[in-house]
Formats: C-alpha cells, sequence, structure tokens
C-alpha cells in the first residue's frame, strides 16, 4: 500500500486535535471537516485544510458518510482517520472510504461489521473461549433476573444504557434507551442482561497487526457517571497477577478470532468478589482514555494505526508499564443537579504545570488533550467534555496527588464543571485504596462531592476579597478622585454592602458588608485583616493566616467575577441593581434547564397530570432529560413544540397546581 500523504480526520474536537499532532509529527498534511457550529473552534484552525459540512446537528454533519467522502476527494485526502465516536464504528462508512479508493485508518470493515452488534459479537466471544454473561430478553426476564442492563447494540458512552431494577420499568426503559441510541448512532437495537453490582470496568488495549494481536496491557475505567467513564488509569490497580495476565489473554483470543487490524480495546466486567470477568465489548477504534497506555508504554497509538493502516506490522516492544498513569475527563455540567449539562463562553482555561498536549510527557508530568481554550464555546450539539488531563508519574499515589493539584489549581471560568468534582474523587479514601467500582457514584451525595475543596467559609472570604478588588478597580477608574481610598467616608456610619449572585440558577444571594478608607475591614467575617488590596489581587490574613487572592472580571461579561486562591475556585456575579419585570416566572412554570432540543411533548393544554408525570422531552448534548410535572395540577400553558431549539431558562409549560383556583377564590 503506498504511504499516506493526506488524511482528512472524520471528527472533531480533542480527538481531531489530537490525530493532527501525530500526522504532524509524520509529515502526513491534515484536513478537518467541521459544522456550522463548530467553525472557529482550534480543531479547524490546527489542519492544513478545512471543508465546510453545512448545519448544526450530528445527523446533519459528521454522521453524513457521503459528505465526509466528498470532503476528502475535494481536498485531495488520501486516507481517513474516524477518530472516536460518530461513524467510527459503523461498518458501512469504513467499506464505503475503500470503496472510494481511500485509506481506511482503521480496522476492516467486516471486523467492525462482526464487533459493532454487541449481540452477535457476545456469541462470537463465547465459541472463542472467552467468558460472556448470559442473555435475557423483555420476555423472558422473572423478578429473579434483577438487576437488568439494557444497553444499545451499536455504540457506547452510556447512550441507550439504562439500568433496571424493577421488571414494570422495563418496557419504558427500553423505549427510552432505544430512543437515545437511535439519535447517536442510528441503530435503535438494544439487549438486556444481568447487571453485576459492584464490578469494576477493566478493559485492555491490543494492536492488530498481520502477524497477530498485540497486548499493550490494561486500563481501569470504574469511575463512571450515568455509565459514563469519569477517571481511567493505567495499569487497573489491586488486580491479581493471575487474573491480569488471563485478562490479556481473552483480548488477544478476542482479536485474534477476527483478524483483527489496528488499535481497538476489548472490554470486560470484572467481578472482585468472584475473582471473574465477562466480556462486554469489543471497540473497533481508538478510545477516549488511550493516552494513559500511551504513557505507561510509551508509545504513539496514532501512529501505530496509520503504520497498520499502510500495511506494516510495527514491532513494539511491551515489557512491563513503567510507572502509573491516571486521566480524568473534564465536563461542562453540574454535578450537583444530576450531572446537568452547561454550554455557553469558556471565560479562561489554563491548568498549571502542563508539559505536553496531545502527546506523552517525555518522561513524568502533566498532559492536556483539549478541544477548546479560553474565549471558545461550549455548545449543545455535541457532548459536554471540555478536556482530558491527564498525569504520568512514578507511582499511583504521586500521580493521584499531582493530578488533583493541578486541577485544584486550574482557572477555569465561565462555566459550570465537574472540576470540584474530580479534585475530591481524586481525594477519596474509596478511590485512593482502588476500592472504586462501576456504580460507586450512583445514590452518592453529589452536593457533598462536587463542594469546593476548601470548606467552610470559603465562599464568604472569596466575596469579600472581590468586593475589595472591585472597590479598588472602581477608585482607579475615577478620572479625579483616583487618589481617595475606596469607600473613605469622613464620618463612619453603615457598612457598604455589595451583593453578589452565585449558584448554577444564579439566585443564590451573597450580601458583602465591608468598611473602607485606608483600610478594608469586614463588617462580618472576625479576624480577618486586609494586608495588600489591589484590583486584581487582594492578600488577606484570616486568624493569623494569609492567603493571596487573585481576582479576575471578565471583559466580556464584566458583571462575572471570578475568584481564585488556595481554598479553590469560587464564581460570582454582581447583582444588578434594577430587575427587569420580563425575566420574572409565574409559579409552576417549567423552565428549559439548560439550550437544547425539545424532541417530544407528552401533554397538552388542559391536561390533569400526576405529580412527576412527563411533560416534555429534551435533548442536549446526546442525552435526553424528561421535564415533570413539579406536582398535581393542570398544564395550563405550553409553548414548546417537539423539534424546537430553546435557550436555557425559556418557560416551556405551565402547571397549575390542584385545588389553586378554590383557593384563590
Amino acid at each position: 500500500m503506498p504511504l499516506i500523504r493526506r488524511i482528512l480526520v472524520a471528527n472533531r474536537g480533542e480527538i481531531a486535535r489530537r490525530v493532527f499532532r501525530t500526522c504532524r509529527d509524520l509529515g502526513i498534511e491534515t484536513v478537518a471537516v467541521h459544522s456550522d457550529a463548530d467553525a472557529a473552534m482550534p480543531f479547524v484552525r490546527d489542519a492544513d485544510a478545512a471543508v465546510r459540512l453545512p448545519g448544526n446537528t450530528p445527523a446533519e454533519t459528521y454522521l453524513r458518510g457521503d459528505l465526509v467522502i466528498a470532503a476528502a476527494r475535494k481536498a485531495g485526502a488520501d486516507a481517513i482517520h474516524p477518530g472516536y465516536g460518530f461513524l467510527s464504528e459503523n461498518a458501512d462508512f469504513a467499506r464505503q472510504v475503500v470503496e472510494a479508493g481511500l485509506t481506511w485508518v482503521g480496522p476492516d470493515p467486516s471486523s467492525i461489521e462482526r464487533m459493532g452488534s454487541k449481540i452477535e459479537s457476545k456469541k462470537l466471544m463465547e465459541a472463542a473461549g472467552v467468558p460472556v454473561l448470559g442473555a435475557v430478553t423483555a420476555d423472558t426476564a422473572t423478578a429473579d433476573d434483577l438487576p437488568l442492563l439494557v444497553k444499545a447494540s451499536a455504540g457506547g458512552g452510556g447512550r441507550g444504557m439504562r439500568i433496571v431494577r424493577a421488571l414494570d420499568r422495563l418496557a419504558a426503559e427500553i423505549e427510552t434507551a432505544q430512543s437515545e441510541a437511535e439519535s447517536a448512532f442510528g441503530d435503535g437495537t438494544v439487549f438486556v442482561e444481568p447487571y453485576v453490582e459492584n464490578g469494576r470496568h477493566i478493559e485492555v488495549q491490543v494492536l492488530g497487526t498481520a502477524d497477530g494481536a498485540i497486548v499493550l496491557g490494561e486500563r481501569d475505567c470504574s469511575v463512571q457517571r450515568r455509565h459514563q467513564k469519569v477517571i481511567e488509569e493505567a495499569p487497573a490497580p489491586g488486580l491479581p497477577d493471575a487474573t491480569r495476565a488471563a485478562l490479556h489473554a481473552a483480548a488477544k483470543a478476542a482479536a485474534d478470532a477476527i483478524d483483527y487490524r489496528g488499535a481497538g480495546t476489548v472490554e470486560f466486567l470484572y467481578d472482585p468478589a468472584k475473582d471473574r470477568f465477562y466480556f462486554l465489548e469489543m471497540n473497533t477504534r481508538l478510545q477516549v482514555e488511550h493516552p494513559v497506555t500511551e504513557a505507561v508504554y510509551g508509545v504513539d497509538l496514532v501512529a501505530l494505526q496509520i503504520a497498520v493502516a499502510e500495511g506494516h506490522s510495527p514491532a513494539v516492544e511491551v515489557g512491563a508499564p513503567s510507572g502509573h498513569a491516571v486521566e480524568v475527563r473534564l465536563y461542562a455540567e453540574d454535578p450537583a443537579h444530576g450531572y446537568q449539562p452547561q454550554s455557553g463562553r469558556i471565560a479562561r482555561f489554563e491548568i498549571p504545570g502542563v508539559v505536553s498536549a496531545f502527546e506523552g510527557p517525555a518522561s513524568h508530568g502533566v498532559r492536556l488533550d483539549s478541544g477548546v481554550g479560553s474565549g471558545d464555546e461550549v455548545g449543545t450539539f455535541y457532548d459536554a467534555m471540555i478536556a482530558k488531563v491527564i498525569v504520568h508519574a512514578p507511582t499511583r499515589e504521586q500521580a493521584l496527588r499531582r493530578l488533583a493539584g493541578a486541577l485544584a489549581n486550574a482557572e477555569l471560568h465561565g462555566l459550570v464543571t465537574n472540576r470540584d468534582l474530580l479534585v475530591n474523587l481524586l481525594r477519596d479514601p474509596v478511590f485512593t485504596s482502588g476500592a472504586m467500582h462501576t456504580t460507586w457514584l450512583d445514590g452518592a451525595d453529589l452536593a457533598a462531592l462536587a463542594a469546593s475543596p476548601g470548606g467552610e467559609g470559603t465562599v464568604e472570604i472569596s466575596g469579600f476579597a472581590a468586593a475589595v478588588a472591585l472597590a479598588e478597580q472602581a477608585r482607579l477608574d475615577r478620572p479625579v478622585q483616583s487618589r481617595i481610598p475606596a469607600g473613605w467616608r469622613n464620618v463612619i456610619a453603615e457598612p457598604q454592602v455589595t451583593t453578589f449572585l452565585r449558584g448554577t440558577s444564579g439566585d443564590d444571594e451573597l450580601p458583602v458588608r465591608w468598611y473602607g478608607g485606608r483600610t478594608f475591614r469586614s463588617a462580618d467575617l472576625e479576624c480577618v485583616v486586609v494586608t495588600k488590596a489591589g484590583p486584581a489581587t487582594v492578600e488577606i490574613e484570616v486568624d493569623g493566616v494569609a492567603r493571596t487572592f487573585t481576582v479576575f472580571t471578565d471583559p466580556v461579561d464584566t458583571d462575572r467575577v471570578d475568584v481564585e486562591s488556595s481554598l479553590g475556585h469560587v464564581a460570582l456575579r454582581r447583582k444588578p441593581r434594577f430587575v427587569d419585570p420580563s425575566s420574572q416566572v409565574a409559579a409552576g412554570s417549567l423552565l428549559a434547564p439548560m439550550p437544547g432540543s425539545v424532541i417530544a411533548v407528552r401533554a397538552a393544554v388542559g391536561d390533569v397530570v400526576e405529580e412527576g408525570q412527563p411533560i416534555l422531552v429534551m435533548e442536549a448534548m446526546k442525552m435526553q432529560h424528561t421535564i415533570a410535572a413539579p406536582y398535581a395540577g393542570t398544564v395550563t400553558e405550553l409553548s414548546a413544540t417537539a423539534g424546537q431549539q430553546v435557550e436555557a431558562g425559556v418557560v416551556l409549560a405551565v402547571v397549575e397546581p390542584v385545588g389553586s383556583e378554590e383557593e384563590s377564590a
């Protein structure tokens, strides 16, 4: 096969940037494809050439294989790399790429096909001697089979997946899973299997060559929310040596059974109580978490993919893994409110200590793979991942500590993220001891887990620092009286008050009462001494302990104020002096919790509904969200229609509670 000269990456965001980085190292030219929503994103700028795919949604753009192939021809690309997600495991698309005379940087379409159906792949693995879980159908399931797992046959990432603990919920959960799977993968096929409680998710990295499959160790991906991975690490901690060897052997048998070529991952569910594992699926593509394997084995998996696609059988020396690597997925979401996706502008994004991007550090250190940066937008059409942060260190303990520190000291402003949750998880005794499992976060106190690591009083002292900084900025902005101390008065009377709003909904008030003059004093906080005051930096001593607070005012959204200190990050917004009456909503209003599309309306004006009854279903970032009646009542208004795109906070419907008319009379 000829050497690849120009690769089109049929993907977006950080994975497109990751492939482009390796291509630059290899001297291969790059082509990006992009939707209208992504036109200004960094991955488009990273490519040597870019082709527009008209539209915004995945169905209009990145899932249109015909448009992607046409873009490759137009740009003169001779190969296509699919990244992960979208069309990466679509056998028909892979076949069309090959038929178009292009090199497919991935496994043979027949391999994708055989492993693409989780139903058929389990039969294949069972025949190859790989342990599998028994199948259950909706018709044959009994109470003794509970809990059950409904899972999409054609995809992953938690889409089209539901845990069922009551038989009377099985039909509804299957329907929802089918709808999500159809939306995300274009295939609504799902299956049902027994659900292993407290299992661990262990996956093995393989590289299939003409000389057979090479095993590049395993990863633990047990920390998950909504069946989507949050933290991944290599090697998997606490596995018995015999079990580790058996996992590697099973993964090699799985790859060899289909004569697999290229990078792939064989995923297993490990039951620590029984020291047994079961085949889950094979991902016939690069995994999101591949950087931890690259770190501990010193390989470039994208370069190996390209080498195999060019017909080579690369010689990879696989010894013992070097040190330990941990990766976290940084999401624009609010864990304290059910992981609600967030969208909008990232005002600032800086992580200290980063020594490499999209490639393994030369030795040990912090790696950042991100699809966005300061000033970029996180939209509603794609998933909410901002970045992957990876640390490679000599030991697991050092890797966890360094990664938690890098995240805690990151400057991440403009959106609510899961940053504090990640910091707390990396320091949690359950995780540090290696006792995590796939359901660890289910039913957890998310508000506590997502709380700022600074502890009690962090918000109040940070708010005081913000008020001091803003007062200093206001003084410097005065054209005539800038030399007069901020807040100076001839006669000290009542304290001045600066009121901030905080919280996801922005309605939690934080009034800060302070005195100005030659020095600043808090009217509410004891033992507080301001030792230095400026518009960007405030030094405060609390009961003999001095800390520096850095205050950022967003130059675009000037009411937004972010405070960074060793106590953590606090996001605030200055409360407007006057409230627009049109922004007030009536009681019983159901608001859009995030920007997205209304995909179903399940009630009509005049309907009498029960508490918790679904009124509408929204889709945002490839996940579905049901908006239910807050109490029993009557639907009096319904402003949304199926297919409508709505912004966060828009009133979708109004439910008037039962008895409200009689009570008002």
